[in-house]
């Protein structure tokens, strides 16, 4: 499936939450990773499928500067990481995205890799950006060393200890990836090339599979580095401290425009949530299975919330709100599943009653995470292929086109853009850095260069330009005059049979935090630990606590 409508979703007996409860900033920016997160999703089906993994080539000298490849062989294809280590100074190591040099550089090949393959990329893939991939690549990607961590361990290992796990647990990664490229970027294979492979499918798949290769690269050379300094009394990391460690990744303003120019995906992502929630709410009993996994699942968030730390305010006053719901879901717990006709749904209304945003979250994901069998199927309906989907339907009138306007964007027209706060700001793709930047309209020049990011005063441009149309016109006849609107009349056509593909916030408000959709996104990819560093950036970890891929053979996944 891979455009899911609200027609097509399940009815259970307990509908699904309204777009204008669930598509708020606030809610998104505590969102939660799940067992939709498609990191979760490729885990699972790499342990159903009976995936192999290997290290076929480890050319990696003593200083840590070398090449290696780790394959993921499924039942029809072969995925290969090409990794390439370099010998990066401290003074050039930098996390923006118009570095130029890295510790680590990365290349998702389709199939086995040979030595004229491997001989092209180190020709290219340390270069990035300034360099060329091909259609046998699936993504291209960078990452640098987290130092102070990385320094601790491989000095811990050669002289034959463990690294101190107060030291792990602050930082939570050996390496952060700074970009991850795919969809035909810079060479790359692109999306519809790849898209009907079934391991593929999914969203962000290849992505995932690279971070995760990635993981094993990370511990790999830090157990060589030592193992070169240390000799024979090096050790190697405990498995209990190594699972603790994830794959960085350090975000900004880039990736927060990603669920606004995307409503079809966006839509699919959050209907498939809200389907996995109300197919739980739905049921009549709790078995001991389910209680058994709720209590683990429980006691995982509790451990999860108290290694987690921040120094941003945000942040810190979202983990409080947390680790005090938290308590309350765990005193809630004594006496579930009660004698509720529907228990699940008995516990999700009381934590509707009693828990903040970042509880309410929290205990999504702890509602749905026993329910495998009822839930996993739905990340199946998360993806689109939005290209060629929804051209503009010309021959509706301008009455039923605003009727949509009035049923899907009164939270939009509702907002007076004549106020200064409610236009405070503006989005511009900057030349300098080369990602998405947030102007401050009143004091900052470029606002002439802004980006179609503000849906609600677009939304209210068009319902504007309607003004005095006739409702027996057909909208062809309104676009031909103001084909200005056409961008945000599709929208609208899509929004009528997609719920759930608006954020129903101002996005050029004063109070706007940049760092909700960035959260959003990040926790649909399965990230934890997200530790913000100001309202516009955030670092996060990837695969923490999930099993590596050369030990898989025994058929771990979460």
């Amino acid at each position: 499936m891979t455009d899911t409508t609200a027609s097509q979703l399940e009815a259970p007996a307990i509908g699904l939450r309204p777009p204008e409860t669930v598509m708020r900033l606030a809610r998104m920016g505590s969102a939660h990773p799940t067992r939709l997160s498609f990191l979760r999703v490729l885990l699972r089906r790499m342990r159903d499928e009976g995936w192999r993994f290997d290290r076929p080539v480890w050319e990696i000298d003593g200083k840590g500067v070398g090449r290696a490849v780790y394959r993921a062989v499924g039942p029809v294809r072969t995925y290969s990481l090409v990794a390439f280590a370099h010998d990066l100074p401290d003074a050039m190591r930098s996390d923006r995205v118009i570095a130029t040099a890295w510790d680590a550089t990365f290349a998702l090949f389709d199939g086995t890799p040979t030595a004229a393959d491997l001989d092209r990329l180190q020709a290219n893939v340390p270069l990035q950006e300034a360099g060329r991939i091909s259609a046998r690549e699936l993504s291209l990607s960078r990452a640098n060393r987290s130092v102070r961590l990385w320094a601790h361990v491989v000095e811990s290992l050669a002289a034959g200890r463990q690294p101190d796990p107060a030291e792990i647990d602050a930082v939570g990664y050996l390496m952060r990836t700074t970009a991850v490229y795919g969809s035909g970027k810079f060479g790359a294979a692109d999306r519809r090339d790849i898209a009907e492979r079934p391991e593929l499918q999914g969203p962000f798949q290849a992505e995932m599979l690279s971070v995760w290769l990635t993981r094993q690269f990370t511990v790999d050379i830090v157990e060589h580095l030592a193992a070169a300094k240390g000799g024979d009394q090096a050790a190697r990391l405990a498995p209990e401290i190594k699972r603790r460690l994830g794959v960085g990744n350090s975000t900004g303003l880039g990736m927060a425009p990603f669920l606004v120019r995307h409503p079809l995906l966006l839509n699919n992502w959050m209907a498939m949530r809200e389907a996995a929630l109300a197919r739980v709410r739905a049921l009549t009993g709790v078995g001991a299975q389910a209680i058994e996994r709720l209590r683990h699942a429980y006691a995982q968030a509790c451990e999860n919330a108290e290694s987690w730390h921040s120094d941003h305010p945000i942040q810190i006053a979202k983990l409080r709100d947390l680790r005090d719901d938290l308590a309350r879901i765990g005193a809630r717990l004594q006496s579930f599943p009660g004698d509720a006709a529907h228990p699940w749904d008995a516990l999700w209304r009381w934590g509707e009653e009693t828990l903040t945003l970042e509880g309410q979250e929290m205990l999504f994901a702890l509602l749905i995470e026993p329910h495998g069998d009822l839930v996993d199927d739905l990340a199946a309906g998360m993806s689109a292929e939005e290209d060629p989907a929804h051209p503009i339907n010309g021959a509706m009138s301008v009455a039923s086109f605003r009727a949509i306007l009035a049923q899907r964007y009164a939270w939009a027209l509702a907002i007076d853009f004549d106020r200064p706060e409610n236009a405070a700001r503006f989005w511009y793709v900057s030349e300098e850095k080369l990602e998405p930047r947030l102007g401050e309209r009143a004091t900052e020049a470029g606002a002439e260069r802004e980006q179609p990011l503000c849906t609600a005063r677009l939304v209210a441009e068009l319902h504007a330009a309607l003004a005095g149309w006739p409702d027996q016109r057909p909208l062809a006849a309104f676009l031909l005059a103001h084909p200005e609107h056409r961008y945000m009349a599709r929208r609208v056509q899509i929004a009528a049979d997609h719920p759930y593909a608006e954020v129903q916030d101002n996005l050029i408000a004063a109070d706007m935090l940049p760092i909700d959709l960035m959260r959003c996104k990040l926790a649909f990819f399965g990230a934890s630990h997200f530790d913000p560093r100001s309202d516009k950036w955030v670092r996060i970890s990837l695969f923490q606590g999930a099993p590596y891929p050369l030990d898989m053979q025994g058929g771990a996944a979460q």
